[in-house]
């Protein structure tokens, strides 16, 4: 991977949810990060390191995926991630890669669904990755702030200032 290229991970999350009509719930499907690009003209590869919720992914799988960020040698990493420990993945991947540009992204609202925000998330953190200094980044809700600068407010179903 050329370093100037941005890295794409799909981790699951909310934002990959579909609904399943054999069981009636929203499972987590195939990657949304290419078709959400694509819409913009903007064919990248995407990574899938890991394809869960973001509440059930384990200790070892955050080492993984941070693991994974550090390797790359690309100099930019965009992370599609679930909302609910989305900034615990963030300060795990922080020390690992001090001189790249990380931004973690995802949605309130599954892309599948009629008025998400994933594809407002994504166009912002695509944006934020390109033009930001080496650092781990929150973008939801239109704003964009160092990792450890957000909080979810499971009360508002928003990130905040922390």
């Amino acid at each position: 991977m050329n370093p100037d290229r941005i890295h794409l991970i799909a981790t699951g999350g909310t934002l990959d949810k579909r609904y399943n009509p054999l069981t009636g719930q929203l499972d987590i499907g195939a990657p949304v990060l290419p078709e959400i690009l694509a819409a913009a003209g903007i064919a990248l590869d995407v990574s899938e390191v890991l394809k869960k919720d973001s509440l059930d992914i384990t200790d070892a799988e955050r080492e993984q995926l941070a693991a994974c960020v550090a390797a790359s040698p690309a100099r930019r990493v965009l992370i599609t991630h679930g909302t609910d420990t989305m900034g615990a993945s963030a300060a795990l991947i922080a020390p690992r890669a001090p001189d790249k540009t990380v931004v973690l992204t995802g949605a309130m609202v599954p892309w599948s669904v009629a008025g998400s925000d994933a594809a407002f998330n994504v166009g912002v953190a695509f944006a934020a990755v390109q033009t930001l200094p080496p650092g781990v980044y929150i973008a939801m809700h239109g704003r964009v702030l160092p990792h450890a600068a957000y909080v979810k407010d499971r009360i508002q179903g928003r990130f905040v200032t922390g």
